[in-house]
């Protein structure tokens, strides 16, 4: 049997397998990426791509080539509601930061959100991992895996040949999707409901641009309250605007994973309800609405990540972007382990830090899901009746009287619970680690609780706020000075003390370490006084920000000896060993 070595083994090449390929790649790990299909992506699955995920795409070069690939924001502007592609439009939202009223929140980043389908992401990430040495193998499945204290050995399949061989690595990253058998290999406890509806996607070409340039959005409900059968009730979503498009079949249960090519036609149809245009099936894919999490995220020497520890409904958009994010928290700990000699305990506030953020999205996830129903309920439709009951009781919402207008005030309440599924900002921004690699004063305020609103902090444990600042002769983010391979130190005008505390300390440790001074006199001018405003510090504090743009210190004005008490934060973190420092 052939055997391999390497580092890091990462079983999965999806959005969080790829990502972590990426930042072990620029750390230069010698990383294996192995996946079970034959490419990346075969349908858009994933797309909604939120700020902090670009602002990850930023931090490792790859904003532009998403942005590229991308249909842009201002094109996800709407959520409408309607009785068909060609019907009648009874709602309206916007959505995913195109709100007028909502747009300051949204400049608290210097990135933007845009609508990058996963069969077009993933070659993007892929590529990279690639260009930076990371082995990558596709038709290779999962075998079997045993750790012992120094690594482990992995057995895999080839799926084109079914020769079997082994690959010896320090760590494991188990990205293998919702059923991952890495994670049932290491025996993760998952808790939640799997199977809670099923669903099916049909990926189509149409061209609808009469229909929708005027109204562009990413996701359209079709609701048709006199078809006969059970009621429509399908989502509609843009993939390429404006043609070519998925949509989610609820209305019709597990029959429609039993539909021939022209039932499957037919059912579009009735959804556009327009006959001059051609319709071209692409492809169908059933899956199944799940909310399940793992209790924790690792075991021993593996870490699983993505769909392998949290599995959701797509409300929100928010299962890409946490599979992402999950990568970017554990890259970096993996790094310090293998190449700055911190201590291995450090890797134990991976789970610690992102699992609480894992439930937290997948109970909004569900919560979204279960909206729908409230709001069909708020517009007075019994769907269990006649497909004539149910179209008299939805057209008393335009009626000219007591009871239209009660119907209306109704629906607009019901609807405007929408929000929280398509403009919930604070959901995606205000991921704040109430413990793990943070230490110093602990969160006084909770802004995760406020899902739609992002809360801008600069205590432990929340991503360091953006500022615009002028440094190199360009206009950058705060976020720019920190990439993902070092820890940064920001402080303020008089921060010289920090730039010779890091000098110091720098000299007796092998965690790459960098301080920047933004303020008059410095090398890094703060355009607008945003920075002192944000940071939170007096002139000569500081705050010490994490490779994945998490804070982990911050103190308010220099303590005597402020190299003894960066050393000390160091050893705190586990970055460090007490004795590199005797």
């Amino acid at each position: 049997m052939a055997h391999i070595e390497t580092e890091v083994l990462v079983v999965g090449a999806g959005l969080a397998g790829a990502t972590a390929g990426v930042l072990l790649g620029r750390h230069g790990i010698r990383t294996m990426m192995v996946s079970r299909a034959p490419w990346v992506a075969n349908s858009p699955r994933a797309h909604i791509v939120n700020q902090r995920t670009m602002e990850v795409m930023r931090s490792i070069g790859l904003e532009q080539a998403c942005v590229e690939a991308a249909t842009p924001g201002e094109l996800m502007a709407n959520h409408v509601m309607m009785t068909a592609v060609n019907g009648v439009e009874f709602g309206r939202l916007w959505t995913w930061g195109n709100d007028p009223a909502r747009a300051g929140e949204y400049a608290h980043s210097p990135g933007k959100g845009c609508d990058l389908p996963q069969d077009r992401f993933e070659p993007i990430l892929v590529g990279e991992a690639m260009r930076r040495g990371v082995t990558t193998r596709y038709s290779t499945e999962f075998v079997s895996l045993a750790q012992d204290d120094e690594g482990v050995t992995t057995t895999l399949r080839d799926r084109l040949t079914g020769e079997e061989f082994t690959v010896r690595s320090r760590y494991v990253i188990g990205a293998d999707g919702g059923q991952s058998p890495v994670a049932t290999a290491i025996g993760l406890p998952l808790t939640g409901t799997s199977g809670l509806a099923p669903a099916l996607n049909v990926h189509f070409k149409a061209d609808l641009s009469a229909y929708f340039a005027d109204r562009p959005g990413s996701i359209f409900w079709i609701m048709q309250p006199g078809r006969e059968g059970a009621m429509g009730n399908a989502m509609l979503r843009m993939v390429r605007p404006w043609n070519e498009w998925i949509i989610g079949f609820v209305h019709l249960g597990e029959s429609v994973t039993e539909l021939s090519h022209d039932e499957l036609v037919d059912a579009v149809r009735e959804v556009v309800q327009d006959d001059s245009i051609e319709i071209e099936i692409l492809g169908m894919y059933p899956w199944r609405i799940n909310h399940v999490i793992a209790e924790h995220y690792s075991a021993g020497r593996v870490f699983c990540a993505g769909d392998a520890v949290h599995r959701h409904p797509p409300m929100n958009g928010l299962g890409g972007n946490t599979c992402i994010q999950d990568a970017f928290n554990l890259a970096w700990k993996l790094a310090a382990v293998l190449r700055w000699d911190a201590d291995p305990t450090l890797l134990e506030t991976y789970s610690q830090e992102r699992q609480p953020i894992g439930r937290h999205v997948i109970d909004r996830a569900l919560a979204g899901w279960h909206q729908n129903p409230e709001v069909v309920r708020a517009l007075g439709i019994d769907p269990s009746a006649s497909a004539e009951v149910r179209q008299a009781q939805f057209e008393v919402l335009f009626e000219d009287s007591d009871a239209g207008e009660a119907r209306r005030a109704a629906f607009e309440e019901a609807k405007r619970s929408k929000v929280w599924s398509y403009h919930a900002h604070g959901t995606e921004m205000n991921q704040v680690y109430r413990a793990g690699a943070l230490t110093g004063d602990a969160p006084s305020t909770v802004p995760s609780a406020d899902e739609l609103v992002y809360h801008p902090s600069a205590q432990p444990g929340a991503r360091v706020p953006h500022a615009w600042v002028r440094s190199g002769g360009r206009t950058v983010s705060t976020l720019d000075l920190c990439p993902p391979e070092q820890f940064t130190l920001l402080t303020r005008a008089r921060g010289t003390v920090w730039e010779q505390a890091v000098a110091e300390v720098a000299a007796h440790t092998r965690v790459p370490i960098a301080a920047v001074r933004i303020g008059a006199g410095a090398d890094v001018a703060d355009l607008y006084g945003a920075w002192a405003e944000a940071s939170q510090i007096g002139e000569t504090g500081c705050v010490l920000v994490r490779p994945d743009q998490h804070i982990a210190w911050r103190i308010e004005s220099a303590p005597d000896d402020p190299a003894g008490a960066l050393r000390d934060v160091l050893e705190r973190l586990a970055l460090t060993r007490v004795q590199t420092f005797a």
